[in-house]
């Protein structure tokens, strides 16, 4: 099967053209003919990476951060990124990447949280005009739904760090109600404050929050900051269960590699 077959399918899940425009979403390296001998899938493309599907001789990778986010001027092995891309060339591994088209998508990044938070009736958060996708359904940004009974807010953090295995979880003031409508979004969501609060909900998470984007709820809703790898540590097998379904005798194999560049001193 040829490596066009696998991300025409993944393109049919999540079109490029859904992603935002400063993004690098699809085959960024490789030659689209190419045989394919097995795919990894993970959250990031790093040497680990790399070494894991010349190992496992996979060589298509599918990552959901793309490698290559900005101009390259000189292909010298002297930054992460360059080092990278040229081990792929000389390894011949095509690298690919769906990034905010799977973000922008209900049953994409955020659904991966969702379904740990076991949340009901769930709708875009922040639904793009006019974009539909492939299934008629709104595309955007963030997710919104609702818990299966209303929590209390201590019980209701202590759900979140046991269900997606986050270690810390910064978060605005308590405000002594009962959530059940929450908002999410993986990855830096802080630009969806306004949407959260717009919509109603008793809590929104997601990560890379600024210090002053802790004053933007002003005691109306609970604001959860759970870590960016953390909010997107579960793409990896979405990514892997999708293909499987499409391709059930090829081999998806879900990355071993912790690419994650935040650690926690305890």
């Amino acid at each position: 099967m040829q490596i066009k077959s696998i991300t025409s399918a993944l393109e049919a899940w999540a079109p490029l053209s859904f992603q935002e425009s400063y993004d690098n979403s699809g085959l960024i390296m490789g030659d689209p003919l190419m045989e394919c001998t097995g795919i990894l899938c993970s959250l990031d493309c790093t040497e680990a990476v790399i070494d894991e599907a010349i190992e496992k001789g996979c060589n298509l990778i599918i990552s959901h951060h793309p490698i290559v986010f900005k101009g390259i001027k000189q292909f010298i092995p002297d930054h992460y990124v360059t080092r990278i891309a040229l081990k792929a060339i000389k390894n011949k591994i095509a690298l690919y990447a769906i990034h905010t088209n799977l973000d922008n998508i209900l049953d994409g990044v955020n659904k991966s949280i969702a379904d740990k938070l076991h949340l009901e009736n769930r709708q875009i958060l922040d639904s793009k005009p006019g974009i539909l996708d492939p299934k008629g359904g709104a595309v955007g940004s963030g997710l919104i739904g609702e818990l299966p009974l209303e929590t209390d807010e201590q019980d209701f953090i202590k759900w979140v760090k046991e269900k997606l295995h986050v270690e810390v979880i910064k978060h605005t003031p308590f405000t002594g109600k009962q959530l059940k409508t929450i908002a999410l979004c993986g990855g830096s969501g802080s630009f969806l404050i306004a949407s959260a609060k717009e919509q109603k909900a008793d809590c929104f998470i997601t990560s890379d929050l600024k210090y002053h984007d802790y004053f933007e709820p002003d005691g109306k809703f609970l604001l959860l900051d759970i870590g960016h790898g953390e909010s997107e540590q579960f793409v990896p097998a979405l990514i892997v269960a999708y293909l499987t379904g499409k391709f059930p005798t090829f081999a998806v194999l879900e990355s071993r590699v912790n690419t994650q560049p935040v650690r926690y001193l305890k």
